[in-house]
């Protein structure tokens, strides 16, 4: 698993950490941290600490990042509707991929090769002291917070699922 340190996208998220302050360092997993529930089972942590990027297409065609609680859905007729647009577009792994430089599992909040239009941030992660974001790659990850995660990535903060 050492390999995954030396991941070029980990290695990218690292030095953005570093250079915007951050506290937390990324943590290689065993087990692959590609959804919500794999990620707190292999933490033993709430599904809700763990803060899912979810990747959208906004009418415009631009990337849409919403940082998500793992206990929550995104409600994206309730995202579209407060951002003013028609509606939220699912993202594909190959747009996925184009705008943030991270693979579908891996996709982390900051470090993205085009930054997205909008990033909004779930309030619900702001009632646990430490979240989990992903950190470039499917068995890594980095421990931050709700404050940390608004001021490194400029997110709007929305209720964004139930």
């Amino acid at each position: 698993m050492e390999e995954v340190l030396t991941n070029p996208s980990v290695l990218r998220v690292t030095a953005l950490l570093k250079e915007l302050g951050c506290s937390g360092e990324p943590t290689i997993l065993s087990e692959s941290a590609r959804t919500a529930v794999d990620a707190a089972n292999a933490l033993g942590i709430e599904v809700g600490q763990v803060a899912s990027s979810i990747v959208f297409k906004l009418p415009s065609g631009n990337p849409l990042l919403v940082i998500t609680s793992g206990r929550h859905r995104v409600d994206t007729e309730l995202v579209a509707k407060n951002l003013g647009v028609e509606k939220l577009h699912r993202a594909d792994a190959d747009f996925v991929k184009n705008a943030s430089g991270f693979s579908i599992g891996g996709v982390s909040p900051i470090g993205w090769i085009n930054q997205p239009e909008i990033t909004l941030i779930d309030v619900a992660l702001d009632e646990y002291e430490v979240a989990w974001a992903a950190a470039g790659h499917p068995h890594s990850v980095y421990p931050t917070s709700f404050a940390e995660l608004s001021r490194v990535t400029g997110a709007l903060s929305m209720v964004v699922g139930d």
